[in-house]
């Protein structure tokens, strides 16, 4: 595990009070006590992946949008950076015990590719796939219809680095942080609940943190 040290955190907890007004703030930063069962706040940020960041050209990048959707997508860098943007204020929690409190993320929301693709009555499930070979996870559809959720291209005002996703990642603030795909190149959506790659290797297929659904078998 590496870690960020350009994204260390003073010892005060960031707090949704004194955002502009426009910032979507997810409702898990107001509970009383904002950190998951068995996590623990870590200022840093670490860098943590299955195979390393893979290499992205953003001239060749492209997003796609598919499966049971009236309007699928393909997107290029210019066309997604045009779509209308908006601000989350968010936690993060790491399947492997750490929380990172208080995150301010940028990007396009998931309800604004749900109103362009318009997912079918039987679409339940999405799929996210990542850039690094192969990779993939997935969620139910009633999460990624939450108004937190993002695909972000920037992190507390500077650009996501390769190491954490960028240019682009999938942040699901009410789940835990794997279900934040990195190096995001497209959504599917899908009728049956397909698990992904850490979900394959005996990951929760949902994993809410705060049901601790950290593996197959919990809750």
């Amino acid at each position: 595990m590496l870690l960020d040290l350009d994204k260390l955190q003073g010892s005060e907890i960031p707090a949704a009070e004194g955002l502009p007004a426009d910032v979507i703030v997810s409702p898990d930063t107001r509970r009383p006590n904002r950190v998951p069962p068995r996590q623990a706040r870590t200022r840093k940020w670490p860098v943590l992946d299955a195979f390393g960041a893979p290499a992205v050209v953003l001239r060749a990048w492209r997003l796609q949008i598919f499966g049971l959707v009236e309007q699928p997508l393909t997107l290029d860098w210019e066309q997604f950076r045009s779509l209308p943007r908006v601000r989350v204020f968010s936690d993060f929690h790491c399947v492997t015990r750490w929380t990172r409190l208080g995150n301010l993320w940028e990007g396009v929301a998931a309800a604004e590719i749900l109103r362009r693709a318009r997912p079918l009555p039987q679409a339940h499930f999405v799929v996210a796939h990542g850039y690094d070979s192969g990779w993939t996870t997935n969620l139910p559809i009633s999460y990624f219809h939450q108004p937190d959720v993002l695909l972000a291209d920037t992190h507390d005002s500077q650009p996501i680095s390769a190491a954490h996703g960028g240019p682009l990642r999938l942040v699901v603030p009410r789940l835990y942080a794997w279900k934040s795909a990195k190096w995001l190149r497209a959504i599917e959506f899908v009728s049956d609940d397909r698990p992904g790659f850490w979900e394959e290797g005996g990951y929760h297929n949902v994993g809410n943190p705060w049901l601790e659904q950290r593996f197959r078998g919990n809750q």
